[in-house]
């Protein structure tokens, strides 16, 4: 069954304990931060107290998602929340062998980021040193945009590249999410989903979820 990891970005920040209480409580699987800098892209999000009071309110992993020039001091922020995944973008880290084996050194899972236009055989090599391999099906910085299909034919190269090197490594898909496309997103070996705006915006976070898990 996939994973479904609601992206709080899409969340009432006014109500951010009750909207994460209830996706918890509505059976998600992970709570998906994201963290964005204004520099890597045109958004700034959220710091390291605002990432603490989520990570106190949720009964579910946090799966932070670094947006951000730089990406050590960062990683460093957030270790001592234990989220369950940190992920970084490859577009921007120099040293990513280096970056993975430090998140692992605090007990951490490390994964990647690819943005829309980045194959999948850009990590070949990295792929047997990581836990998850998180597949832009939008361009970062925003919520609320629509799913780039060809996200699907890529996540299908990963699945093949995958299976011979690691196939422990989760292959994660965030952007334009929904009960329209996750039927695709799983037949090509999707195995985690990041959805915003389909699960905040849905009548019942319950049915949203759900029809995700699939």
């Amino acid at each position: 069954m996939i994973k479904v990891a609601p992206s709080i970005l899409s969340a009432d920040f006014g109500n951010l304990q009750r909207d994460v209480e209830a996706i918890c409580s509505a059976g998600c699987d992970l709570v998906h931060v994201d963290v964005m800098d204004g520099h890597f892209v045109p958004n700034l999000t959220i710091g390291p107290v605002v990432v603490s009071c989520v990570a106190k309110c949720a009964t579910k992993p946090l799966d932070i998602h670094l947006m951000v020039k730089n990406n050590t001091f960062f990683v460093e922020l957030f270790a001592s929340l234990k989220p369950k995944y940190i992920s970084f973008h490859i577009e921007e880290e120099k040293h990513p062998h280096r970056l993975i084996q430090k998140i692992r050194s605090y007990g951490i899972k490390p994964a990647i980021v690819l943005n829309p236009h980045t194959p999948p055989e850009a990590i070949e090599f990295l792929l047997k040193d990581l836990d998850m391999v998180l597949l832009m099906s939008v361009n970062p910085g925003f919520g609320g945009q629509s799913f780039i299909d060809t996200v699907i034919e890529k996540a299908s190269r990963l699945n093949d590249i995958r299976n011979k090197i690691n196939p422990d490594c989760l292959i994660e898909v965030d952007g334009g999410v929904n009960d329209k496309n996750i039927q695709s997103l799983k037949d090509v070996g999707v195995d985690v989903v990041v959805s915003g705006s389909y699960i905040f915006k849905h009548a019942s976070k319950q049915e949203a979820i759900k029809s995700l898990q699939i």
